[in-house]
This record gives structure tokens, C-alpha cells and sequence, in this order.
């Protein structure tokens, strides 16, 4: 599956932040610096592109670890799953007191935190658990280490899009190209809508015009964030369907979209290109990309793997398209 996703990133991406949930999950530097040597090795011939690693954050995770791998080049930042919220999280935190000695180092050598921001009790309902998070555990994790930088991944309400602006300046926020679009009536049109099924999980429609509002806003809080997750056909159509959207093949186009229906196309490569490499203290990309005004029908699926990978907006066609 690797080898067959990777090219699509890479056309569209210099770099990006790689997600550590692998079975099993990238807990050490060395494991890290194999994943970014696979995944090297599976990106077409003449593209230029740099996958930055994160460390999978776990209950007994050693601080010197990953340390050594932050200061080795191995580890961008670290991820917070909390245990079963979605797809590849068995091994994540089950309560957020077990990793603060490690919170703590990563607050020392300015390493980031990026946190699936949900909670998974079972008596909280599937549409509100990020915003019990928030109350919950992110209020608590700022207030003890003002000084940690921290991304609030792929938020979906408005809870998190107004908690991350009223934060300070180490706190910001990626929104998919799916949140911008979907709401929750995707999952249920005429039936249920595997396709439209990833966590977080589409919110209401007034959370999603939220979302639209703070990634076209120009705000350096909020930036690209695609969360782009590659499943079978097979593994999305069936009596328990994965978690994961995968929209890589077209998601600056599926972006641009919604930046030009907002009438925000000059906060575009702010939000693509600017915010992120900022936050992360990375220098800008040197080379550019060109969008242009032309239709692109995006196909039903795209083979992978030896099955098929189900595109997000397929069989749409899309405003925009990547020159060659």
C-alpha cells in the first residue's frame, strides 16, 4: 500500500509530517528511521520529497528515547492517540497523567505535541467527544506546560477552531480538505456512506462553516492538515468499516476549492505552504507549484496494492487542477 499512496503525496508535497500508527506503531528512533527509509524508497524516481517522522506516543514511552530521536533528526514531533479513538491507536495513552515525564522533556527541547484531540469513553457521544476533550484534557495540557508547541490535528468543530484561536501563540490547528467539505449527512445519504466514514467523524453543518471560516481566515494558527488514510475497498465496505479518508491524489485541488467559494484564494498559500513550515520552525519550500482554472473529473477509485483505494470526491469533478 505504501508504495502504491506514496507518489500521490509527493506530487502534491515537498514534505510531510507522517502519522506513527503502524501495527506495530513507531515508538523508537530506530523504528522511525526505518519507516522514513521505506518510505524514501517507495516515492518515484524524481521527486523531490521528505517525510518527516513522528514518535507514537505510549503510556510507558521512555523521555530519553524520544529525546534521542528529536535531537538525531529522526523525530519531528511526537503524536498523541488516545487508546482506541481511531484506526491504529490500541497502543495509545489511556490517560494523560502516564506521559507528563515525557510532556515535560518535549516542552525542554521544543519538540512538538500533536494530538488526535478526542475522548473515548463510552458514555460520550461519538459527535461531541472533541469538544469533551478539550474540556477535558487540552485545558489541562496547556495550562501545565505553557510553553509546549502543539498542534490540535484535523479538528472538525467549532469548539476547537475557537479554543485554538483564543490560545496563545504554541497552539495551532490542521483542518482536512474533508472537513471543509462534508458534514455529518454524507455518512447517511440514502443509506450508509462508508467513504464518508473517518475520525474525527464529520460534525454538523454549522461546525463545518466554522472550519471554513478559520482556514480561510489568514490566521498563522490554522494550516494544511490532510490526515489522507488509504483502506481497501474492501476494508471500508464491510460490517465494520476502517476509519480514513484518502484524498491525497487531488487534495490541493479539493482545498483551492473551497478557498475560491469563500472568496479567500490570496489566504491560500498562507494556509498550504506558510503557516505549517512556520509553526514547525522549517524553512519554506524553495520550489513552487502552480494551480490552474480547468475542470478534473477525479476517478471512482485508483488501484493499490492489488485492490482498489475508493478517491475522496470520486467521481466529482474538481474546479482545479496541479500543472504538470
Amino acid at each position: 500500500m505504501l508504495e502504491a499512496v506514496a507518489g500521490y503525496t509527493a506530487r502534491q508535497f515537498a514534505r510531510a509530517i507522517v502519522m506513527p500508527n503502524l501495527s506495530p506503531p513507531v515508538t523508537t528512533a530506530a523504528a522511525g528511521a526505518a519507516y522514513r527509509e521505506r518510505i524514501l524508497a517507495a516515492v518515484p524516481d524524481g521527486i523531490s520529497f521528505m517525510p518527516l517522522i513522528t514518535c507514537y506516543l505510549t503510556d510507558n514511552l521512555d523521555p530519553d528515547e524520544i529525546a534521542r530521536g528529536h535531537g538525531e533528526g529522526v523525530f519531528t514531533a511526537a503524536k498523541l492517540y488516545p487508546a482506541h479513538a481511531t484506526t491504529g491507536s490500541a497502543h495509545g495513552v489511556t490517560d494523560i497523567a502516564n506521559i507528563y515525564r515525557v510532556l515535560e522533556r518535549m516542552q525542554v527541547i521544543d519538540m512538538p505535541l500533536l494530538i488526535h484531540g478526542e475522548v473515548t469513553d463510552h458514555d460520550v457521544d461519538i459527535f461531541d467527544r472533541e469538544a469533551v476533550f478539550i474540556e477535558r484534557t487540552l485545558t489541562r495540557v496547556v495550562r501545565d506546560f505553557p510553553d509546549l508547541r502543539i498542534v490540535f490535528e484535523h479538528i472538525t468543530t467549532a469548539e476547537a477552531a475557537d479554543f485554538v484561536r483564543d490560545s496563545g501563540p504554541n497552539i495551532a490547528a490542521t483542518i482536512t480538505p474533508q472537513h471543509l467539505h462534508i458534514n455529518r449527512n454524507a455518512m447517511f445519504a440514502g443509506g450508509i456512506r462508508p467513504h464518508a466514514y473517518c475520525l474525527p467523524v464529520a460534525k454538523r453543518e454549522f461546525h463545518r462553516l466554522r472550519l471554513r471560516e478559520a482556514a480561510t481566515s489568514g490566521s498563522p494558527k490554522y494550516f494544511l492538515g490532510t490526515d489522507s488514510a488509504p483502506h481497501s475497498v474492501e476494508s471500508k465496505e464491510s460490517s465494520c468499516g476502517c476509519a480514513g479518508i484518502f484524498n491525497a491524489a487531488h487534495a490541493l485541488e479539493s482545498y483551492l476549492t473551497v478557498f475560491e467559494e469563500e472568496g479567500a484564494i490570496d489566504q491560500f498559500e498562507g494556509f498550504a505552504s506558510l503557516h505549517g513550515p512556520a509553526f514547525y520552525k522549517l524553512p519554506v519550500n524553495e520550489e513552487r507549484i502552480t494551480l490552474v482554472r480547468a475542470d478534473q473529473p477525479v476517478p471512482e477509485s485508483v488501484e493499490a496494492a492489488g485492490t482498489q483505494v475508493v478517491l475522496f470526491h470520486a467521481g466529482e469533478t474538481l474546479r482545479w487542477r496541479m500543472a504538470d
